[in-house]
């Protein structure tokens, strides 16, 4: 039987031209949704919104995520065009294949910029408008990585660590209003996340990795997500076996160590 648990209701997916994101665009149109769908790429981002059910309800809204001044204006266009904002879904991100010390500060500081700072200002944006109607939930797509580290990716754990930081802080302050705070912690998903990875001077990966290869399918972490959004959980895990990692860190964090230091990794050399 078909489920249409967000019929009515406005949800903008950022990073929604690929990957998750376009996992969660089919899912959510699936059940109903009215679309935001934001991404750099118009083109690809229309494929998107073709491919939903009802195309024709959704918006196709391209935005920058790294061009934080510019989202007060967007999202008052989207509030006039759409009425509401029901479900912000924080979905753009950038991975990192490179070694701590081979990573430049400017590619340190880029992948501050999409990982933490967008998410937060963009959230910071709408979120007048949900206080206002005293109702919407805010996902923020985190990771594992959001509880661990591990060799390649320090500025990219960094980042996700921070978001579980401000994000756990806002929740706190905002559940007066009524207003819903969703961490998503997936693990290793088939995208091309690692493709699009940065290097240690911010030219992109360009290969995949076997970690990716095996990932679950994107269509499973977007299930999970709309489940977590419906039940109005505040975290939720999804992934393969990499997920105990977090549940390692929490009650073995030597253990974990320990396994951490065995796995094979692979990193963009430095130029």
């Amino acid at each position: 039987m078909s489920r249409a648990r967000f019929a009515g209701r406005t949800v903008w997916i950022t990073g929604a031209s690929s990957g998750i994101g376009e996992a969660l665009a089919l899912a959510f149109a699936a059940e109903g949704a009215r679309l935001v769908l934001s991404s750099r790429r118009r083109e690809e981002l229309e494929r998107v919104r073709a491919a939903c059910a009802r195309p024709d309800e959704h918006l196709v809204v391209p935005l920058d995520v790294t061009r934080i001044d510019a989202f007060p204006a967007v999202v008052a266009d989207v509030l006039a065009r759409s009425g509401a904002i029901d479900v912000l879904v924080n979905n753009a991100g950038t991975s990192q294949r490179g070694l701590a010390l081979e990573t430049s500060a400017e590619v340190e500081r880029a992948l501050m910029e999409v990982n933490y700072f967008a998410p937060v200002a963009l959230a910071k944006a709408v979120l007048p408008s949900m206080r206002a109607r005293r109702s919407g939930t805010v996902v923020v797509v985190s990771s594992v990585m959001g509880y661990l580290g591990t060799p390649g990716r320090s500025t990219y754990a960094a980042a996700k660590h921070a978001l579980h930081g401000y994000f756990d802080s806002l929740r706190a302050e905002l559940w007066r209003d009524d207003v819903r705070i969703l961490l998503a912690c997936p693990g290793y998903v088939r995208t091309a996340v690692a493709q699009n990875a940065l290097g240690p001077r911010g030219e992109k990966n360009a290969r995949a990795d076997s970690a990716s290869r095996r990932g679950i399918a994107p269509e499973r972490c977007a299930a999970a997500i709309l489940d977590g959004v419906a039940a109005g959980r505040e975290e939720i895990h999804v992934g393969g076996r990499e997920v105990y990692g977090i549940y390692l860190k929490r009650l073995l964090p030597g253990l974990l160590s320990r396994i951490v230091r065995k796995m094979k990794f692979s990193v963009t050399p430095s130029s």
